[in-house]
Order: structure tokens, then sequence, then C-alpha cells
């Protein structure tokens, strides 16, 4: 009985042992999250979240498509363990509640509300007061197969001539410094959503005017993503839904329409969940630059997420591959330049999740060798 004992306790050891080690190496931490703000947080914890959503802002509740993607994901034991369909994308009025307010301002943008006046947040939020705010596509039948195309900006695309195949798409992604004149060969034409913070975009208009973004996307057909980094996208939204001038904060004084044109409506406007990043980096990029309280996804990185979580089919056009050193570091450089990297993105991480993702067929990535002479 003893030797029994001692063998179901070696056994019980050991499976820990090799659990601990799987889950470290796959991204799956055994001790509690560190939180952006440096602490020990169990609300950091994905597995103690409770979604409680309405029918109307899950996209689960959509009627799957037989192409869809989602099939894919819940298949194999890592990245099937990752994928949680039921986690809200968007946020709109109905997620600007005292349950959620008592939840979320306890973590800092992106991540949540703290720091955040609820007059900024109301302000914002209950001008998105249609349902359909909070979802990004208006669904049609079961068999209907939504492909959605996300272009990144890397320069993996100079001379790729994949324009057409990107046009081909239902749907168009494209994020910050989204130049399409004079490269719509390689880049195509066709932008159905543009992904941002408010500081990636009016920088991307600094940083790359002289390269030819001299304007965000605009059109009848385009919308408008907000990535809540922090005050100033809400208060950016806010405005622009109204085509105001923003008339507080970092950017007061900017007149909305010059960015997102004239006309504007609830409807072309987006902005992510808080609890969407969270999950995305908890479950997905759980990188260890999260010591960082500057660390988050890259504005492409939750671009591509977004596709993945709300579209049947996606292809990845842009993002880095492992070759990344063969190619400059937009497609749009006039002189070769490396691909830098920075301390609020772990885009390695990036790298190895969308090979990972390609792999296990959940998306398809655009990649390419060049012919060395």
């Amino acid at each position: 009985m003893k030797c029994s004992r001692k063998v179901v306790f070696l056994v019980a050891a050991l499976c820990v042992t090799i659990t601990t080690i799987i889950y470290s190496q796959f991204g799956f931490n055994a001790t509690p999250q560190r939180s952006p703000e440096g602490r020990t947080d169990t609300i950091w914890n994905f597995k103690e979240e409770q979604w409680n959503l309405s029918t109307n802002t899950r996209e689960e509740l959509q009627v799957e498509a037989t192409c869809s993607l989602r099939e894919a994901a819940r298949q194999g034991h890592f990245l099937g363990q990752r994928f949680n369909f039921s986690v809200p994308v968007f946020q709109w009025a109905g997620s600007f509640q005292k349950r959620s307010w008592r939840r979320l301002s306890k973590r800092v943008p992106p991540y949540g509300w703290k720091g955040l006046e609820v007059g900024v947040l109301r302000a914002a939020l209950t001008q998105l007061r249609e349902p359909s705010c909070g979802r990004l596509l208006q669904r049609g039948a079961g068999d209907q197969c939504v492909r959605c195309a996300v272009v990144g900006n890397g320069g993996i695309l100079r001379g790729s001539g994949q324009g057409g195949a990107i046009d081909a798409h239902d749907y168009v992604f494209r994020m910050n410094g989204a130049i399409t004149k004079g490269f719509e060969e390689d880049v195509g034409t066709k932008t159905s959503f543009y992904g941002f913070t408010t500081n990636t975009m009016k920088n991307s208009l600094i940083s790359y005017r002289h390269d030819g973004f001299t304007r965000v996307p605009q059109g009848e057909g385009v919308r408008y993503i907000f990535i809540p980094s922090d005050r100033r996208d809400y208060v950016m939204l806010a405005a622009a839904i109204q085509g105001q001038t923003v008339r507080s904060g970092y950017d007061r004084g900017n007149w909305t329409p010059i960015y997102f044109g004239p006309n504007p409506s609830a409807q072309k406007f987006k902005i992510l969940h808080p609890d969407f990043i969270s999950y995305v980096t908890q479950r997905f990029l759980d990188s260890h630059q999260l010591k960082s309280k500057l660390y988050m996804p890259s504005t492409g990185a939750l671009m591509l997420m977004t596709a993945l979580h709300t579209c049947d089919q996606v292809s990845a056009y842009g993002f880095i591959t492992r070759n990344y050193k063969d190619f400059s570091e937009h497609y749009y450089n006039a002189v070769w330049k490396p691909l830098r990297f920075f301390a609020n993105h772990d885009l390695q991480m990036e790298s190895w999740l969308w090979e990972s993702m390609d792999h296990r067929k959940i998306m398809t990535l655009y990649r390419r060798r060049v012919n060395k002479q």
C-alpha cells in the first residue's frame, strides 16, 4: 500500500512538472499574471473572468459559415486552448455599466479604464448606441464566407504583385501609414477598415508624409477602428462621431473631419474592448516585455486578431516573417531601412504566432523568398 502511494505521488509530481514546463514554453504562466502596472493581480488572469454578455455583443452567436476558421482554431492542444470567441471584440454603449466599471477601472489602458474620467467614457461610448456598434460585420446566411485581408506595411510587399489578390477579399484591413497610391500593384486599393491609436495615426501622418501618407484613408465604405491606448482615443472618438473639434486634452483644437472626412456617423467608428486587448495579450502574446508599462501588442497584431475573431477566412500580408532581414522596414521606403524593434512591442513573438497559425491553417500568411545574387 505504501509503495502504491509513493508511485501515485511520483506520477502526480511528474505530471505537474511537465505541465509547468509546457505552459511556460508556450506562453501560459503557472503563476499569477503581472499587470501592466507591475503588480500581481488576479483580475488580470482570464481564468477568473466571467463573461456575462448580451446576444448583441457576441460575435460567437452569429451563424458560422461552413468555411469558418473557427473550427481550425479550436483544434490542437495549445492554440485550441487560447481561442475564446466569447470575449467581446468591441465596446459600445452597452459596455458602459456599473459592473464593468468596477472591474475595468482597476486596469490601466489599453487593458482597462483606470485613470479615465467617467465623463470621458460616457461621452464616447453612449454615442455608440446601436448594438451593431459592438460588432464589426453584419453577417448573412450560414453559408456565406467572409474573406478578409489584413495588410501590414512590411517591406516584403514591395515588388510582390499582391495588389489584385488583396483587393479580391471581401474586406481589407489597413493600419497606421497605409499608403496605397503608387503601390497599387503590390498592396491594392481597397480599404474597408483602418486601425490605429490616435498617437500612431498622427505620428504616421508626420513620419511618412514624404513617403506619400498625407491623409488617413477616407471614403463612404471606410470604417475606423480605434485602439484605446489612453484617454486621447476616447476623446478623439467622441469628437469624430459628431464631426466636431476636439475640446480637451492633448489633441485639443483638432478638427476631426480632416482625419475621417465629412458626414460622420456612429456606424463608421469602432473601438476595441479592453477585455479583448487583455485577452490577446494574455492568451497569445504574453511577452517577457510585459514588465514594461508601455508594452502592448502592435497595431498590426491587434488588427489581425480582430479579423481572426470576426471573419471566416483571413489572409495576412506585409507582416513580419523569419526572413525579415531580406526586406526594408516598409514597402514604401524610398531608401532601404532595416526593421526597427521597440520595447513596447514584441515583433519576434508576433512573428512566431503568425507562422504557427499559418501552419495550423487558421489563417494564411504571405511569405516570400528573395533570390540573392
